[in-house]
Parts: C-alpha cells; structure tokens; sequence
C-alpha cells in the first residue's frame, strides 16, 4: 500500500506540476459548457437570442399589407427588412437571410374572400433558407398570426365590402354574420361559409439551382473537416516540439538553415497532408452520401487550400506559445475546440446571440465553414469564395509571422 500511495501522489504531482496544462483542463470544460449554456438559453430567458432575419416583399402596399409589415417588424423574435424579390432571393441562396415573403399585388382586395374558403386566395410565395427550416415554419406561423389579427382589427363591415368587391357570393353568406356571427357559418351549410386561413403559401427552397435538394451532410462534413483538420495541425506543432527536445534541431540548423526556411518546410508538408484529409472526406461523402461541389469547384479547392496553411501556422503557433510538449497539448485542445464552438463547426452559427454572430467573423473556421458551405450546397460562384480565401489568407500570414518570431529553437530556452 506503501508503494501504491507513492505511485498516485507522484502522478498528482507531475499533473499539477507544469500549471499552464492544468489551468486549460479546468478551462476549457467551463468555458464550452458555459457556451452552450448561453447559447441555448439557460437560466437567462431569452432577451439575447438570435433574430431570425427575413425580408418581407411588399408587392401590394395596402393599408393591410403595410400593417402585417408593421407587425412583422415588431416581433422581438424577427429581424425584418424590406426588399425587393430578386435581391431577397439572392439573399436568401447566399444565407443572409433566412426567410424571404413575398405579399403578392391585390392581397388586400382578395384576402376576405380567401377567408371563406374561395379557390382565389392570394398566394404568399415563401423563400427559405433549407438549413434553417425551423425557422421558416416560426416564421409562417407569425405571419399566419398577424394577418388574421389585421383582418380581426377591421369591422365586419370592412370584411363586407372587401368582400362585395372580389367575390359578391361572399357578401351573401357574410351578411347574416354580421348580426348573428354564428350564422357567418349556419346560413349556407357548404364550404363557402367556413372560416379558414386566408390565404395559401407557395413555398421554395432556395439552394444552388431548381431540382436541387439541400443535403446537409454538406455542412457536417465542412464543420468535422475543419474541426478535424484543427486537431491535425496540433500534432504538427507538437510533434516539433518534441524533435527540438531530441536535438533534431540544433542538427538542422547547423546545416545551416535559416528558422523561416525550417518552419515553412514543416508548414508545407502540414498543408499537403491536411489537404489529403479533406480531400479523402469530401470524395467520401460524395460517393456514399451524394454531397456535391454545385458551385466553383476552383473556389472549393482554394478555400481548401487556404484554410489548410492556416491550420499549418496555427500549429506552429501554438507550439510557439507553450513551450514543451504537455502544455502545448492542453492549449492546443483548447484553441482548437474554441475555434470549432465559435466558427460554426458544431452547431450552426446563426443560432448565436446577434452580438455573437458578428464577433465570430475573427474566427478563422468561420470563414472555412461558410465558405465551404457556399461552394458545396449553396452553389455559390467563384466570387463569393475571395472573401474566405482572403480572409483564410491573412490568418495564415498572422499565425505564420507570429509563430517564426516566437519560436525558440533551445529546448529549455
């Protein structure tokens, strides 16, 4: 027992020995668990929740139309914003907007007819984003909400000459409603007489072109891949960590190599491998679950690569930053889990608090995940691939500068 006690409090010991590794373990638990605490509402409400964005469409501009607007816009839940069809379009295939509605001309003359049950209701068109259908049925349901609640403002009289005017048969079961409401429904006994929602929706999902069908495994193969690739830029930095500890590095130098010619080295053969990965994932998904490049395939493969020498430097810079082997691991994890929280690689992004969603575009696996998305299902041009590449680009420029002015080639310097 003697022998036993002594073996665990050695183990303590050399666990609580280098406190950088032991300040990550009790960080990073808290901190991610934190995260999904705050995202997913617990114990505050919900005052700091996203707001779904949706463009409203208004191609009637009747005092009804403008009022189902006014109230959509007032909803806590809603960020409304006019629009025109084709800009709301475009939005909605680029992800800017999650739901676009489209209130067609003459809604507010035909609509009390359509109360009735009339074959000419009005048609709502509804574009949504597919990732986000969820919200797309919230949103129906609001709109569905608001303008029965419009109509409900307006007197029975008001019903009646909307009625007159569209559809006189109408008129004719509505009158006896008017003094005995119950009779809106009993006078004529056939379906004309029966209240329903006034209106009928035309919905559309918009993703990279028609007949195209959104396959989310699109975009779980973007979050894993990234967040995967993260783990194997990690092993690259701590894997030169452990070469400088042999001596590997002070042989190397004596060459002489310059650092900078070293570290790209290191950094290039990470690139080509990371780029092996994703390219092994991405060709599995597409033969076994049908994912497929429906925008530039030369953007996909830019961002692949741009994202790749990005994971590089990291892991230069984090073996920068934690000096031996055991600390760089625990802060390797950490960053690594941070980036694939915040870039969207676990759980959507637009389900962030607002503050939140615009924060996290410092992310790098933010701009790797939308890009990926924008090339995959979203069939995005090449244009809509600069941004990520740009942005993929400047990190790695940042990490990489970083990481040769830090990096210490003396294990114990």
């Amino acid at each position: 027992m003697i022998a036993f006690r002594a073996l665990i409090k050695r183990d303590l010991r050399l666990f609580f020995s280098d406190r950088r590794a032991v300040l990550i373990s009790f960080v990073a638990p808290i901190c991610i668990a934190s995260f999904f605490g705050y995202i997913f509402g617990g114990g505050r409400g919900s005052d700091d929740a996203a707001r779904v964005p949706v463009l409203i469409v208004d191609q009637d501009g009747s005092s009804l139309s403008k009022e189902i607007v006014s109230l959509m816009t007032a909803e806590n839940s809603l960020d409304v914003e006019p629009s025109d069809f084709e800009q709301a379009r475009a939005a909605v295939r680029k992800g800017k907007a999650a739901v676009a509605i489209a209130i067609p001309a003459g809604f507010g003359a035909s609509i009390a007819s359509g109360l009735f049950n009339s074959p000419s209701k009005p048609v709502v068109a509804v574009l949504y984003d597919p990732s986000r259908n969820v919200e797309s049925r919230m949103v129906e349901s609001i709109l569905a909400g608001h303008v029965m609640q419009s109509m409900g403002d307006q007197a029975f009289g008001w019903i009646t000459r909307q009625a007159r005017a569209a559809d006189p048969a109408t008129e004719e079961a509505l009158s006896p409603g008017v003094k005995n409401p119950a009779g809106a429904v009993s006078a004529r006994g056939d379906s004309a007489s029966k209240m329903t929602i006034p209106y009928s929706t035309n919905e559309e999902a918009i993703t990279s072109g028609a007949g195209v069908k959104y396959n989310g495994y699109a975009h779980s193969f973007a979050g894993m891949g990234v967040q995967f690739i993260l783990f194997t830029g990690m092993e690259i930095g701590i894997g030169l960590l452990l070469q400088r500890q042999r001596g590997l590095w002070k042989r190397l130098r004596a060459a002489p190599l310059s650092r900078a010619v070293l570290l790209s080295s290191r950094t290039l053969s990470a690139t080509v491998t990371s780029l092996i990965i994703l390219a092994v994932l991405f060709i599995f998904a597409r033969l076994v679950f049908g994912v497929r490049i429906e925008g530039s395939m030369l953007g996909f493969a830019a961002i692949c690569v741009a994202f790749s020498m990005m994971t590089a430097t990291f892991g230069l810079l984090i073996a920068a930053f934690g000096g031996t082997p055991e600390t760089t691991r625990g802060l390797a994890i950490f960053a690594t889990l941070i980036f694939s929280m915040l870039g969207g690689a676990w759980v959507p992004s637009f389900i962030f608090p607002q503050w939140l969603q615009k924060l996290t575009v410092v992310i790098p696996t933010r701009w790797a995940v939308d890009g990926l998305d924008a090339m995959t299902w979203r069939g995005l041009g090449l244009s809509s691939a600069i941004g990520p590449i740009a942005m993929l680009l400047l990190f790695c420029a940042a990490f990489g500068g970083l990481a040769v002015s830090r990096f210490r080639w003396e294990a114990d310097g």
